[in-house]
């Protein structure tokens, strides 16, 4: 008698990678950056996407939170301590930053002129940040302003926005795919 194929994998028949040897391998050109995420459970949803993903960074800008926060934690499942990050008072600063590292600076919003996500294999670069913003007021327009790309999820329903954890999760594994 066989194994059944669809049989649940146990955790350590994923062959994932130990923390060590996760910090050690090369990550993919990509970084995220948060504009001012309020939500504790966002931004610890953020941090554990960026493991799954192998994320570069993350760049924290603004009124968002840092590790270590305990409600932070409890969303990332231990990803605060496998994911680089850093924090920057300015978003424009950090972005001026990554564009001299000669990122593309890529804007998750809804604007007049965007590019859709499934249309991302057609953007120039190879290296890409992923700008993602307030829950309520969606990315800073002086971020817009400064974008390579302005990058939008289509959506078919009638609510306006996914919840930005959602949505960086769906922009970050597509993104993500670009390397495999």
């Amino acid at each position: 008698m066989s194994e059944k194929p669809s049989k649940k994998l146990k955790l350590w028949e994923l062959e994932r990678p130990d923390e060590q040897t996760y910090k050690a391998q090369a990550k993919f050109p990509l970084v995220v950056v948060l504009d001012s995420i309020r939500s504790l459970s966002n931004i610890g949803a953020f941090f554990r996407t960026a493991d799954a993903f192998n994320v570069e960074r993350l760049v924290l800008c603004g009124i968002t939170a840092q590790p270590p926060h305990r409600e932070i934690h409890k969303t990332a499942l231990g990803a605060t301590q496998t994911v680089e990050w850093q924090h920057s008072s300015s978003l424009i600063e950090a972005l001026e930053q990554l564009k001299t590292e000669g990122y593309k600076i890529c804007v998750v919003e809804q604007a007049v002129k965007t590019t859709f996500l499934q249309d991302i294999h057609s953007l120039e670069g190879t290296g890409f940040v992923l700008v993602f913003g307030n829950e309520v007021d969606g990315v800073a327009q002086e971020a817009l302003d400064m974008a390579d790309y302005i990058i939008e999820i289509p959506q078919f329903g009638t609510k306006h926005s996914l919840n930005v954890s959602v949505c960086a999760g769906i922009v970050m594994w597509e993104f993500a795919k670009r390397h495999l």
